[in-house]
């Protein structure tokens, strides 16, 4: 079995990975690849711990299968925006999109 510290490491490179991606892009794609970075970190962080207080249950999995569908989710609606804003303004820079705040 894993040790925890180890997971969580990895989870925590994860994260930062993510916010690093999701902070430091100005492309809506590569945004939205960093949030669902951070969102895989925050899960496997999630499971860790959960797995280490109760190494027995496993009542865990369905939650961590809705928070996997909401970010399929997310990142259909996200990926949908993306396109639309694509096909009528030719770009997805986000520092081109100001007209999305009216």
């Amino acid at each position: 079995m894993i040790e925890l510290f180890v997971v969580l490491i990895v989870s925590a490179i994860l994260f930062g990975i993510g916010l690093y991606g999701a902070l430091s892009q100005t492309n809506l794609v590569m945004i939205m690849m960093g949030v669902e970075i951070m969102l895989g970190g925050a899960m496997l962080n999630l499971v860790a711990f959960w797995r280490y207080l109760h190494p027995d249950t496993y009542s865990l999995q369905m939650f961590v299968l809705v928070g996997m569908t909401v970010m399929a989710l997310e990142a259909a609606v996200g990926f949908a925006i993306g396109t639309q804003r694509f096909r009528t303004k030719g770009s997805v820079e986000m520092e081109e999109a100001a007209d999305l705040k009216e």
